[in-house]
C-alpha cells in the first residue's frame, strides 16, 4: 500500500474517512511529524525522505515546487492534489483506489489531480 503524507491544511474529514474505510492506511500528518512550519519545498523534501506521496489541496504552489524537484533530479514520490470542491466521499474513494491499487514507486515524479476524470 502507498504511504501518505497529509499536508497541514488538508481536510481532516477526508483523512478520517480514509482511516474509517481502511484503518491500515499509512498516513502521517505533516504537523505531527514533518518539518515545523515547513514551506512547500521543505514539506516535499520531508515527504521524499519518508517515501510518502503527499495529499494536498495546494494545486498551484505545490505543483510548481514538485515539478522543480523533478527537473532538478531530486526524488518526488508523488502528489495527489484534491480539489477543494471534491465531495468528501468521492475523495476518500479515489484516494483509496490509488493507494490500495498503486505500486510502490508508481507515482514517482507525478502529480495526480482528484477528482479523477
Amino acid at each position: 500500500m502507498i504511504k501518505l503524507a497529509i499536508d497541514e491544511d488538508f481536510n481532516n474529514r477526508i483523512l478520517r474517512g480514509l482511516l474509517r474505510r481502511n484503518p491500515r492506511v499509512d498516513a502521517v500528518r505533516v504537523q505531527d511529524a514533518g518539518p515545523p512550519g515547513g514551506d512547500d519545498p521543505a514539506i516535499l523534501e520531508w515527504a521524499a525522505g519518508q517515501g510518502r506521496v503527499l495529499l494536498t489541496h495546494y494545486v498551484t504552489t505545490m505543483t510548481r515546487h514538485a515539478l522543480e524537484r523533478v527537473q532538478a533530479g531530486l526524488p518526488m514520490p508523488g502528489i495527489f492534489e484534491v480539489g477543494q470542491r471534491t465531495p468528501i466521499g468521492q475523495a476518500v474513494e479515489e484516494i483509496l483506489l490509488l493507494t490500495e491499487c498503486g505500486l510502490e514507486g508508481e507515482y514517482e515524479g507525478r502529480v495526480i489531480y482528484l477528482p479523477l476524470k
